[in-house]
């Protein structure tokens, strides 16, 4: 390890490795023991407290490493699994005990100290994954957002990362889907967070186990073929008097002027012009790429980084943007094939553009005004969708203008919205009809999906991270018929390279019939070098026994997926048989139809193998 370098960078703000200095380490000086290092360049006298000296730091003073803030130790006493913090004298001679900003893994909550880990013990055998694995632009991503200790409990206590290994592994796999998004698992104080009010940015939170059982979590995704992000939250932290707050007695994480430092949150706003924040935050990122074999990031609220507390009145945080650009270059420079996924809901150009064209870097964009739109359209009565009719037709407008994930998150489950079944309009039954439409409509539409844990099961009852999901609810066919739906729509999608090769070139969607307001129809068809792929969705109770529908090619068109067949609890209007096309006899814009059969509120996909031109 090269120490100089590592302190210069991190005064820089270009270190990418910065938990290689600070932090609690195992000896690299032949000897039995732990170094502890720590940035605290206010602080009068720096001591390390903990376990193995009864919490008195008499004997453990540091020593600064010139001037640059950093303070150093090394104590032959400390062994693996101790607890400590450091105990910090500030200017005016007040004694503040903290945990250490770059420890490794942590006590259990409620208690907040620190604790001496071993990330050496580690071991991987997924060669062939990260050799393999990419940011995915032209690969199916069908994400699973989870939030782990509320997917399954074992009695009262939330599953371990091993039996989250044994259990939501399989089911994943299972059910198609290709990635598993966790919520934050940083350390956090509040369970009420879900971890995004974090207090331990490369602790692994403890609730689940240590950093070895997380990283066979991991290795284990990855043999069996599953990608796994992780939330990341750079915008804000929480003023626990045990964290970041006022470190070393001033304002050092935060910024100093307290409507800067406050955030919506009632936590605390990094500051992001600073230096050794910067590195601190960049390190972070790369140490969970590095050290556990992350395959994606998703950041928090850019927003309220790219705007003084996300409100654009205030006008562009310059510095927050250039941090973001920053942090996205070094990733993409070690890590090229991780993906970099922004949690964005303003409208500031060149998110996804590369930080060398100007932009700040990330591979996606959550698309939080298709969800909105979308949610807002399922919502109201048929009666009136025909004044509502361009929601649905709106993101394909701007959606070459990023790349996008079409998302219903975890926040689209909570805080009184309902779940994402129980915003549909009409009863019990209406309600599962629109859904299933729903989600044909967003596997069809164009860039990566992203659902919430119990979507798949259309859950009625909010999020709540004291409870795991209602799986009672398969002991009823229409739940247990919707799940079968879920799982055959990932599986068509990851088979079908049609609905993802092209998301993102504006030559492999168009619209068929964008503007049937009067019957609340909508028809489009995706298609690549291989296949056509169409679909047709009645937003409506009315049913047609004849519906012509134009397509782009002569031939057979087969019904690969209806939202109203039998096995998923539907009316079974469907059509049995591949349909020949007919010639179009008026001047059209596409010469050949197909006549379908089409029930109240489905949604129908059709298949049709691409001619090859004669050249």
């Amino acid at each position: 390890m090269d120490q100089a370098r590592i302190i210069e960078a991190f005064h820089q703000g270009h270190c990418i490795d910065a938990w290689q200095l600070f932090g609690a380490h195992f000896s690299y000086e032949g000897a039995e023991g732990v170094r502890f290092t720590v940035y605290a360049p206010h602080a009068r006298n720096v001591s390390v407290i903990g376990s193995f000296n009864n919490w008195d730091g008499s004997e453990a003073r540091m020593e600064r490493t010139g001037f640059s803030g950093v303070w150093s130790i090394f104590l032959a006493s400390a062994k693996e699994w101790d607890s400590y913090k450091y105990r910090i004298e500030d200017i005016n001679g007040k004694l503040i005990d903290k945990s250490d900003p770059y420890a490794f893994y942590s006590e259990t909550r409620p208690e907040n100290a620190s604790k001496i880990y071993n990330l050496h013990d580690i071991r991987w055998d997924d060669e062939e994954w990260m050799r393999t694995r990419s940011a995915g632009y032209d690969r199916a991503v069908s994400i699973y957002e989870v939030y782990a200790g509320g997917w399954k409990k074992n009695g009262k206590y939330p599953y371990t990362y091993g039996m989250l290994e044994e259990n939501l592994i399989p089911y994943v796999k299972e059910h198609g889907f290709t990635h598993i998004e966790l919520m934050p698992l940083n350390e956090y104080p509040f369970d009420g967070s879900w971890g995004y009010q974090a207090s331990g940015y490369y602790s692994c939170t403890s609730r689940y186990g240590n950093p070895t059982e997380f990283a066979r979590f991991v290795n284990a995704c990855h043999k069996a073929g599953i990608g796994v992000i992780m939330d990341m939250v750079p915008v804000h932290f929480v003023k626990d008097a045990f964290g970041l707050r006022k470190f070393d007695g001033q304002a050092l994480y935060e910024y100093r002027k307290p409507e800067d430092a406050e955030s919506q949150w009632g936590t605390l706003n990094f500051d992001l012009w600073s230096e050794e924040v910067r590195s601190f935050l960049i390190s972070s990122a790369m140490f969970w790429c590095s050290v556990y074999h992350i395959d994606g990031i998703r950041m928090d609220a850019v927003a309220n980084m790219i705007y003084w507390n996300g409100n654009s009145n205030r006008g562009t945080n310059e510095g927050a943007v250039n941090f973001m650009k920053r942090l996205n270059y070094f990733i993409k420079k070690e890590f090229p094939q991780v993906m970099l996924i922004a949690e964005d809901s303003s409208d500031y150009p060149k998110v996804t553009a590369s930080t060398l064209d100007g932009g700040l870097g990330f591979d996606y964009k959550w698309d939080l005004g298709w969800m909105n739109d979308t949610l807002k359209y399922y919502a109201t009565d048929p009666l009136y969708r025909v004044y509502d009719h361009n929601k649905l037709t709106f993101s394909m407008a701007y959606f070459y203008s990023e790349r996008f994930i079409l998302p219903l998150s975890h926040d689209e489950n909570v805080h009184g919205k309902k779940t994402v079944i129980d915003r549909m309009w009409g009863d019990y039954n209406q309600k599962f009809a629109q859904v299933k439409n729903l989600y044909a409509y967003m596997y069809a539409h164009p860039g990566k999906k992203l659902n919430f844990m119990g979507n798949e099961i259309a859950s009625f009852r909010e999020f709540d991270e004291k409870k795991e999901l209602d799986w009672f609810l398969l002991s009823y066919p229409i739940h247990d018929s919707f799940l079968r739906f879920f799982t055959d729509l990932n599986r068509i999608y990851t088979s079908h390279p049609v609905l993802y090769q092209t998301d993102y070139d504006f030559t492999g969607f168009q619209w068929i019939d964008a503007d049937n307001r009067k019957q609340s129809v909508f028809s489009f068809f995706r298609e690549d070098d291989s296949e056509y792929l169409l679909c047709i969705m009645n937003l409506t109770s009315a049913s047609y026994d004849v519906y012509d529908v134009p397509v782009p090619q002569k031939g057979t068109w087969t019904e690969i997926i209806n939202t109203e067949k039998d096995i998923y609890s539907g009316c079974n209007m469907c059509n049995y048989e591949p349909l020949r096309t007919h010639t179009v006899k008026e001047p059209a814009r596409f010469p050949q139809k197909i006549t379908i059969r089409l029930a109240p509120f489905a949604a129908i996909w059709f298949t049709c193998p691409k001619k090859k031109v004669k050249g």
